[in-house]
């Protein structure tokens, strides 16, 4: 049946094509599915850069290693958190800042025991410097986190315990009422601490330098390769409710690629951009689902030209994000005017929508663009200024950056961008090393609180490669974790006020879009979960059909 465009907070988590499902005590194989081929051909945007969940940068590893790894919780039928390796709900400590979980017996793929030490292992890598995680904030949670990554604390004096192999304890910097929805995402996916060890730095880099303990196992990636298979592994705890026994996953950057092979049978998913997503919006097999993903610009502040807030606030203004939204993207997409997206976070008083009580963050206002870019000339004494706007170079991100260069050429006199799209490792790397006066990119979050898009521009956080460090914006999102945690409504004007110093006031992030999913399903293939934030989609309940 033809999925239709509704809100996230509605869309809950949807699962493609089906409303039925399975959980740990479900029996879902039909009679139907039990007898079809359990194998199919699905695409994904992207290279694959590493399956290590203390190194991933990009939704594309994201999505594989949730595919072969499971943490502590998993995402149910409905999208909510449900137990995983945990094998029950934790012991909670009275102040709510212990948390002590019991492990269910589980694998990994090389034979060994999934022990609570090999979380403890995980969690101090992302969270200890030396190993550079761009996820290492989120060990924030946890108790010592944001000194053990600042180098002020030690690894081992991070907040979480192995109590004996199968007893985890963490400990809390504050207390949380949504951890279960934390502790879901791939940061906190377990490492076997052995297997790791041996491989060292080449651990995650291809398939044979991993071991994974989810639902799948992966084979034939060999690091740079565009194509690889996941099979079903048959020592997952849960293993009796997992269908698929094959999935073949290839790399497909065009969109005009997938749509061919989804035509002539050759694949069973494929995602759909521009023009396509609006030629296919008759097409029972086109699918629309509203996404928490933030598509974005972010501008090198250690430059002279992008250092300038006058600079970065007249691009953001002289850029038509509606047009680009319904007339480029047209896969459901919205024009944003703030780093925090709709319908993903709710005032705690109130009830309202984040988005809509903060209202609109420098919209696109033509006048007021060109004012601020005469004054920032000036300033700067250039009449004429040539910056490179930086990519990836799937089609999405091509057919973005090629709409910015035109808008901020016509609009913005004097003006020229060089627009260069690399592939994705590329464009991390030039990134992270500060190669890049703008970069164009995408922000997925791990958990429904507006925190995990501003904490994305901390200026100790291994994500914020702008060069951006303002320290009333630090101590701000270290309020927001710690001393305002028990005061909810405290704690959300504190949010406001941040995203407002983000985006209106220092404008170190120009956000363009609220993304969508749009993808192109075969009949035959059901159950396959899609979700609005965090990793985009799982396998683990999708099924075969006749």
């Amino acid at each position: 049946m033809k999925k239709r465009m509704f809100g996230i907070a509605a869309f809950a988590l949807l699962v493609l094509s089906a409303c039925g499902g399975s959980n740990e005590t479900s029996t879902a194989t039909s009679g139907s599915a039990a007898n079809a081929d359990q194998v199919i051909q699905v695409s994904t945007a992207g290279e694959l850069s590493t399956l290590d969940s203390g190194q991933y940068t990009d939704v594309n590893s994201s999505d594989m290693i949730g595919q072969v790894t499971e943490g502590l919780y998993r995402l149910d039928a409905n999208g909510d958190p449900e137990l995983a390796i945990a094998a029950s709900d934790p012991e909670v400590s009275e102040d709510g800042l212990v948390y002590t979980f019991t492990l269910r017996d589980a694998k990994w793929s090389n034979g060994d025991a999934v022990k609570a030490g090999d979380f403890v292992y995980a969690f101090q890598y992302v969270a200890d410097p030396a190993n550079g995680s761009s996820s290492s904030n989120q060990m924030d949670v946890l108790k010592n986190g944001s000194k053990v990554r600042q180098g002020e604390a030690d690894a081992t004096d991070l907040g979480v315990k192995a109590i004996d192999d199968q007893t985890l304890e963490l400990t809390l910097e504050s207390p949380i009422t949504y951890l279960n929805q934390i502790l879901v995402g791939t940061p906190f996916m377990p490492k076997n601490q052995a297997f790791a060890e041996e491989k060292g730095k080449d651990y995650g880099l291809s398939a044979d330098n991993f071991v994974g303990n989810g639902p799948f196992l992966i084979s034939g990636w060999e690091g740079t390769n565009e194509s690889w298979t996941l099979t079903k592994n048959p020592d997952y705890w849960d293993a009796d409710n997992v269908q698929l026994t094959e999935i073949d996953v290839q790399v497909v950057k065009e969109t005009a690629t997938g749509v061919s092979l989804f035509e002539t049978g050759e694949l069973d998913y494929t995602t759909l951009t521009d023009t396509y997503a609006q030629q296919y919006q008759d097409s029972d097999n086109a699918n629309y689902v509203p996404k928490a993903l933030v598509g974005y610009l972010s501008a090198n502040q250690k430059r002279s030209v992008t250092g300038n807030v006058k600079v970065r606030q007249a691009i953001l203004q002289a850029i038509d994000k509606e047009a680009f939204a319904e007339n480029i993207l047209g896969d459901g997409s919205t024009a944003l005017n703030g780093f925090v997206p709709s319908n993903f976070a709710k005032d705690p008083d109130t009830g309202e929508d984040f988005r809509e009580e903060n209202g609109d963050l420098l919209p696109f206002d033509l006048d007021a663009a060109q004012a601020l870019w005469e004054e920032a000339k000036t300033e700067l004494g250039q009449d004429n200024i040539t910056l490179e706007l930086l990519s990836a170079d799937t089609a999405a991100a091509k057919k973005t950056i090629e709409f910015v260069q035109g808008q901020l050429e016509t609009n913005l006199p004097g003006l020229t961008i060089d627009a260069k799209s690399v592939p994705l490792q590329n464009r991390l790397d030039l990134q992270s090393k500060g190669e890049f006066d703008l970069v164009f990119g995408t922000w997925t979050p791990d958990y429904a609180d507006p925190i995990n898009f501003l904490e994305f521009y901390d200026s100790t956080g291994g994500l914020n490669t702008s060069g951006y460090a303002n320290e009333s914006y630090d101590q701000g999102l270290e309020d927001a974790r710690t001393t305002l945690a028990n005061d909810p409504a405290a704690r959300w004007t504190k949010l406001k006020e941040l995203e407002k110093q983000l985006v209106a006031e220092d404008t170190a992030v120009l956000p363009l879009y609220q993304g969508a999913v749009a993808y192109l399903k075969s009949d035959r293939l059901q159950n396959v979960q899609v979700f609005p934030f965090g990793r985009t989609v799982s396998y683990r309940l999708a099924s075969v059909t006749e």
